[in-house]
């Protein structure tokens, strides 16, 4: 089985290494990977300036792009074939509700789903203190079911793990994205020599506990397995918007 692993904490990240290390043992693995930190870069892709490939390790490849870039070359220029699955992650952090329409992991898997491969966006709980090895058994139980099931057809996985001890997780639990509160801040300052600059966000991570959301199954302990599908079209709202627009120009 050929896996490509990504992220968007750069090809140094712990996350990463570990994940790669452990499965290179049974399957045939590559990395592509930013050279440096690319978090909430979403599905942005170069297009505008030449993307370069360097090899940090034997299997392991830094580039210059962002996650998406770093999908596309991997499958289209590092890899002899396509491969079996994507994986993006391991995440140093959750990516959870609208927090999905900003990561770069989860776009990473998106742009493996768009490219027709299996692909999975895979994050940890924390901030600090990482159980990764812990995490690492969930990826491969993961892997075994992917093994023995077909994907749907334009979808993938948005994997979330308790930051816990495996002998403590509850299990899997399928779920849609909840919502997060942002408490949205633009914070002003002023430099040295009197010129503006600004900060996005606010302090604070809160959310609604929607039972069957993501938010819920990790607050109560189990992993959260949400599929994610590559049409945003908003289907309930299309006869409701035939209405307003019946009538010709």
């Amino acid at each position: 089985m050929l896996i490509l692993l990504t992220n968007d904490d750069g090809i140094h990240s712990e996350g990463l290494t570990l994940l790669a290390n452990n499965l290179s043992q049974k399957y045939d693995v590559f990395t592509v990977a930013p050279e440096r930190e690319r978090t909430c870069v979403g599905h942005a892709i170069t297009l505008h300036k030449p993307l370069r490939i360097r090899e940090v390790d034997r299997g392991m490849f830094a580039t210059n792009g962002t996650p998406v870039d770093c999908v596309f070359l991997g499958v289209k220029a590092v890899l002899k074939r396509a491969p079996d699955l994507i994986i993006s992650g391991i995440n140093k952090g959750p990516n959870m509700g609208q927090d999905v329409n900003y990561s770069g992991t989860v776009a990473a898997a998106q742009e493996g789903a768009f490219l027709g491969i299996p692909s999975l966006a895979v994050s940890l709980n924390a901030r600090r203190n990482f159980y990764f090895a812990d995490a690492i058994k969930i990826v491969q139980a993961i892997i075994e079911v992917v093994k023995e099931n077909n994907f749907l057809e334009s979808t993938f996985l948005n994997i979330n793990v308790p930051n816990v001890p495996y002998s403590k997780m509850k299990g899997f639990m399928v779920t849609r994205l909840g919502k997060r509160i942002y408490n949205d801040k633009v914070i002003e300052r002023t430099d040295p020599r009197g010129g503006k600059y600004y900060w996005i966000g606010g302090n604070g991570e809160q959310f609604e506990l929607m039972e069957g959301s993501d938010f819920y199954a990790i607050e109560h302990g189990f992993v959260s397995i949400t599929p994610l599908g590559l049409d945003v079209t908003s289907i309930k709202s299309i006869s409701r918007f035939q209405k307003y627009f019946r009538r010709g120009l």
